[in-house]
Protein backbone atom coordinates (compact mmCIF):
# COMPACT_ATOMS: atom_id res chain seq x y z
CA UNK A 1 0.00 0.00 0.00
CA UNK A 2 1.37 2.99 -1.01
CA UNK A 3 -0.90 6.37 -0.53
CA UNK A 4 -0.17 9.57 -0.31
CA UNK A 5 -2.64 12.58 1.79
CA UNK A 6 -1.91 16.29 1.59
CA UNK A 7 0.21 15.55 4.60
CA UNK A 8 1.02 12.12 4.90
CA UNK A 9 2.52 8.72 3.19
CA UNK A 10 1.17 5.76 3.92
CA UNK A 11 3.82 2.63 2.97
CA UNK A 12 5.00 -0.23 4.14
CA UNK A 13 7.78 -0.12 7.55
CA UNK A 14 11.34 -0.20 6.46
CA UNK A 15 14.01 -1.97 8.57
CA UNK A 16 15.75 0.92 9.20
CA UNK A 17 12.38 1.97 11.08
CA UNK A 18 12.93 -0.80 13.16
CA UNK A 19 13.82 1.79 16.68
CA UNK A 20 11.09 4.21 16.11
CA UNK A 21 8.48 0.94 15.96
CA UNK A 22 10.31 -0.35 19.07
CA UNK A 23 9.77 2.86 20.72
CA UNK A 24 5.88 3.36 19.56
CA UNK A 25 5.34 -0.18 20.54
CA UNK A 26 7.73 -0.33 23.82
CA UNK A 27 5.13 2.01 25.70
CA UNK A 28 2.04 1.00 27.88
CA UNK A 29 0.13 4.12 27.07
CA UNK A 30 0.06 3.46 23.03
CA UNK A 31 -0.28 -0.79 24.03
CA UNK A 32 -2.77 -0.95 26.41
CA UNK A 33 -4.97 -0.07 23.83
CA UNK A 34 -4.12 -2.99 21.07
CA UNK A 35 -5.78 -6.31 21.34
CA UNK A 36 -7.51 -7.92 24.65
CA UNK A 37 -5.41 -8.95 27.81
CA UNK A 38 -2.69 -7.43 28.87
CA UNK A 39 -0.90 -5.14 27.03
CA UNK A 40 2.09 -6.86 25.93
CA UNK A 41 5.43 -4.45 25.42
CA UNK A 42 7.92 -4.78 22.49
CA UNK A 43 11.44 -5.44 24.33
CA UNK A 44 13.93 -5.15 21.41
CA UNK A 45 15.03 -4.43 17.75
CA UNK A 46 15.02 -7.90 17.42
CA UNK A 47 11.38 -7.68 18.07
CA UNK A 48 10.96 -4.65 15.79
CA UNK A 49 12.38 -6.44 13.07
CA UNK A 50 10.45 -9.64 13.06
CA UNK A 51 7.44 -7.45 13.49
CA UNK A 52 8.17 -5.51 10.36
CA UNK A 53 8.41 -8.80 8.23
CA UNK A 54 5.54 -10.07 9.57
CA UNK A 55 3.84 -6.68 8.67
CA UNK A 56 5.41 -7.33 4.91
CA UNK A 57 3.94 -10.68 4.41
CA UNK A 58 0.70 -9.20 5.60
CA UNK A 59 1.08 -6.66 2.59
CA UNK A 60 1.18 -9.40 0.23
CA UNK A 61 -2.83 -9.60 0.95
CA UNK A 62 -4.34 -6.18 -1.16
CA UNK A 63 -5.53 -4.48 0.16
CA UNK A 64 -5.14 -5.65 3.85
CA UNK A 65 -1.67 -4.85 5.78
CA UNK A 66 0.19 -2.93 8.27
CA UNK A 67 1.55 0.60 7.13
CA UNK A 68 3.52 3.37 8.39
CA UNK A 69 2.31 6.95 8.42
CA UNK A 70 5.15 9.00 7.57
CA UNK A 71 5.17 12.88 7.76
CA UNK A 72 6.04 14.42 4.34
CA UNK A 73 7.11 17.88 6.11
CA UNK A 74 9.93 15.31 8.49
CA UNK A 75 10.14 11.98 7.11
CA UNK A 76 9.29 10.69 10.66
CA UNK A 77 7.07 8.03 11.11
CA UNK A 78 3.71 8.74 13.28
CA UNK A 79 2.96 5.34 13.70
CA UNK A 80 0.86 2.68 11.81
CA UNK A 81 -2.19 2.22 10.19
CA UNK A 82 -3.82 -1.19 9.33
CA UNK A 83 -6.90 -2.83 7.34
CA UNK A 84 -6.52 -6.39 9.00
CA UNK A 85 -9.31 -9.59 9.32
CA UNK A 86 -10.51 -9.17 12.72
CA UNK A 87 -9.65 -11.83 14.96
CA UNK A 88 -12.14 -14.58 15.67
CA UNK A 89 -14.07 -13.43 12.46
CA UNK A 90 -16.98 -15.63 11.34
CA UNK A 91 -17.24 -14.41 8.17
CA UNK A 92 -14.07 -11.94 7.34
CA UNK A 93 -15.02 -8.89 8.61
CA UNK A 94 -11.96 -6.30 8.03
CA UNK A 95 -10.77 -3.60 10.50
CA UNK A 96 -9.11 0.01 10.12
CA UNK A 97 -7.04 0.64 13.00
CA UNK A 98 -4.18 2.90 13.57
CA UNK A 99 -1.45 3.12 16.60
CA UNK A 100 0.29 6.31 16.96
CA UNK A 101 3.74 7.52 19.08
CA UNK A 102 2.63 9.67 21.86
CA UNK A 103 4.62 12.65 20.32
CA UNK A 104 2.29 12.58 17.47
CA UNK A 105 -1.01 12.71 19.33
CA UNK A 106 -3.21 15.26 18.77
CA UNK A 107 -2.40 16.03 15.43
CA UNK A 108 -5.01 14.88 12.92
CA UNK A 109 -2.86 11.82 11.50
CA UNK A 110 -4.66 9.08 12.67
CA UNK A 111 -7.74 10.47 11.00
CA UNK A 112 -6.19 11.36 7.79
CA UNK A 113 -4.42 7.81 7.74
CA UNK A 114 -7.52 5.88 8.72
CA UNK A 115 -9.67 8.03 5.92
CA UNK A 116 -6.90 7.03 3.17
CA UNK A 117 -6.94 3.43 4.09
CA UNK A 118 -10.58 3.53 4.37
CA UNK A 119 -11.35 4.80 0.78
CA UNK A 120 -8.51 2.48 -0.25
CA UNK A 121 -10.27 -0.56 1.01
CA UNK A 122 -13.40 0.62 -0.55
CA UNK A 123 -11.68 1.14 -3.72
CA UNK A 124 -10.47 -2.05 -3.91
CA UNK A 125 -14.17 -3.64 -3.67
CA UNK A 126 -14.34 -4.40 0.48
CA UNK A 127 -18.52 -4.28 1.33
CA UNK A 128 -17.89 -2.46 4.58
CA UNK A 129 -15.24 -1.81 7.44
CA UNK A 130 -15.20 -1.79 11.55
CA UNK A 131 -12.93 -0.13 13.74
CA UNK A 132 -12.58 -1.84 16.97
CA UNK A 133 -11.61 0.48 20.40
CA UNK A 134 -11.70 -0.33 24.01
CA UNK A 135 -14.97 1.01 25.90
CA UNK A 136 -12.62 3.84 27.72
CA UNK A 137 -10.81 4.75 24.21
CA UNK A 138 -12.49 8.11 24.11
CA UNK A 139 -9.42 9.28 21.73
CA UNK A 140 -9.69 6.35 18.92
CA UNK A 141 -13.87 7.02 19.34
CA UNK A 142 -13.73 10.42 18.44
CA UNK A 143 -11.69 9.27 15.16
CA UNK A 144 -13.92 6.83 14.65
CA UNK A 145 -16.64 9.62 14.57
CA UNK A 146 -14.38 12.33 12.94
CA UNK A 147 -14.60 9.28 10.12
CA UNK A 148 -18.23 9.53 9.90
CA UNK A 149 -18.72 6.02 11.30
CA UNK A 150 -21.66 4.59 12.90
CA UNK A 151 -21.16 3.67 16.67
CA UNK A 152 -22.71 0.14 16.63
CA UNK A 153 -22.58 0.42 20.96
CA UNK A 154 -20.68 -1.91 23.03
CA UNK A 155 -20.18 -5.60 21.96
CA UNK A 156 -18.68 -8.46 23.13
CA UNK A 157 -17.78 -10.69 19.88
CA UNK A 158 -14.17 -10.32 18.09
CA UNK A 159 -12.05 -9.86 21.10
CA UNK A 160 -12.56 -11.32 24.44
CA UNK A 161 -14.59 -8.54 26.62
CA UNK A 162 -16.49 -6.05 25.49
CA UNK A 163 -15.58 -3.95 22.98
CA UNK A 164 -17.03 -0.08 21.43
CA UNK A 165 -17.82 -0.76 17.92
CA UNK A 166 -17.77 1.43 14.75
CA UNK A 167 -18.63 0.20 10.96
CA UNK A 168 -18.75 2.08 7.64
CA UNK A 169 -19.75 1.12 4.67
CA UNK A 170 -19.00 2.08 0.47
CA UNK A 171 -22.22 4.25 0.67
CA UNK A 172 -21.73 5.73 4.00
CA UNK A 173 -18.34 6.94 3.36
CA UNK A 174 -19.31 8.39 0.06
CA UNK A 175 -22.34 10.46 1.93
CA UNK A 176 -20.25 11.54 4.65
CA UNK A 177 -20.04 15.36 4.86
Amino acid sequence: MHLRTERLTIRPWSHDEAARLLDILSRVEVVQWLGDGEPVLMKDLEEAHARIDRYAVRNESAPLGFSAIEVNETGQVAGTVLLSVLPNSEAGEVEVGWHLHPDSWGHGYATEAAAAVVQHGFDAGLPELYAITHTTNEPSQRVCRRLGMEDLGVLERWYAGESRVFRTTPERWAARS
